[in-house]
């Protein structure tokens, strides 16, 4: 096995070299580009995205961010292409072709089968002068002049091209389609990120049974509504129901600490007044936020001047969203 000398400056040279080669794509972004996210966005059929070898997992990648982002998108392999999977193209589609060089023999048998369908062909290419650039009706001008490593073979700059010229296409699209965190909601429902933007306060507090007592209430009759709801806090109510404050076990320890007798103290006595508190309507992560910010575990849910319930950190623990 060969030792590199030095590893570091070998791997800091990869990553200066593919940032160069990003930046020298960003002049080349130009009228055409824009005109080609002009039709994707005019456009009611799905963005058909191929290639080979890493430009296949590429395709891939970019396939899942636009699908992600409000653009239909699927992924068709070049060399099944043209073994059947061409069918997966409908009337309305555009067709993303990624490729190096442009001139790959799957290429050349697949451009003609392609045109022939009467879709609007887009070519992902370092050079615009190939068999894919002279036949394509857009051109997203990919420029990769040489591999990142010594002997210029293994797929490294070109793929890391390709791969922020992609994302360079899909904020187009969101941007220009006013995509919002809403949206992006409704594709990634699962998991953290789905979470956060779209659970809110009302899926969680209702899991809970409310604490309460009165502002008359005893201490001993707090502690217990405390201990027996197991949410480390209770609201104490007005005569009309309405928050008048919230009893912790901060508040119950502080309490033991300024007090030797508390036979006499009520509720009204030791209670926080103006708590912090959310809405039902509020994200779960706003929630988090305050608790976080606020360096609290629990947050009483409020409308209307009158609780509803409490979210607590172990709610959003339990969510993942922490």
């Amino acid at each position: 096995m060969k030792l590199i000398k030095n590893i570091q400056s070998t791997a800091k040279k990869v990553l200066e070299d593919e940032a160069n080669s990003i930046l020298k794509i960003v002049p080349l972004i130009d009228s055409e580009f824009e005109s080609c996210v002009n039709h994707l966005l005019s456009s009611r059929g799905r963005l058909v995205i191929t290639g080979i070898g890493k430009s296949a997992i590429i395709a891939q990648k970019i396939v899942a961010t636009l699908n992600s982002t409000g653009t239909p998108s699927l992924f068709m392999h070049a060399a099944d292409a043209i073994h059947g999977d061409l069918g997966m193209i409908q009337q309305g589609d555009n067709v993303m072709c990624i490729s190096r060089s442009g001139d790959t023999p799957e290429i050349k048998i697949l451009v003609p089968l392609i045109k022939r369908t009467g879709t609007k062909l887009i070519a992902m290419v370092s050079n615009p002068s190939s068999y894919l650039g002279k036949n394509a009706d857009f051109i997203l001008h990919a420029l990769a002049e040489r591999e990142a490593d010594s002997l210029n073979l293994a797929p490294t700059i070109s793929t890391t091209v390709a791969l922020a010229l992609g994302d360079a296409l899909a904020v187009c699209l969101i941007e220009c389609r006013g995509f919002n965190s809403k949206d992006f909601a409704k594709y990634h429902p699962g998991g953290a990120l789905g979470k956060k933007l779209y659970l809110k306060v009302s899926d969680i507090y209702p899991n809970h049974e409310l604490p309460t007592v009165k502002e008359n209430s005893t201490v001993k009759e707090a502690i217990i509504e405390i201990s027996s709801k197991r949410l480390g806090a209770t609201a104490v109510l007005k005569e009309n129901q309405e928050l008048a404050g919230i009893i912790t076990d901060g508040d119950v320890r502080r309490m033991l600490n300024q007090h030797d007798n508390f036979a006499g103290l009520t509720a009204k006595h030791i209670m926080t007044i103006n708590p912090k508190s959310i809405s039902p309507d509020d994200y779960a992560v706003e929630a988090l936020r305050i608790m976080q910010e606020k360096n609290i575990t629990q947050l009483v849910v409020v409308q209307d001047n009158k609780p509803l319930g409490f979210v607590h950190l172990h709610d959003l623990l339990k969510e993942g969203l922490v």
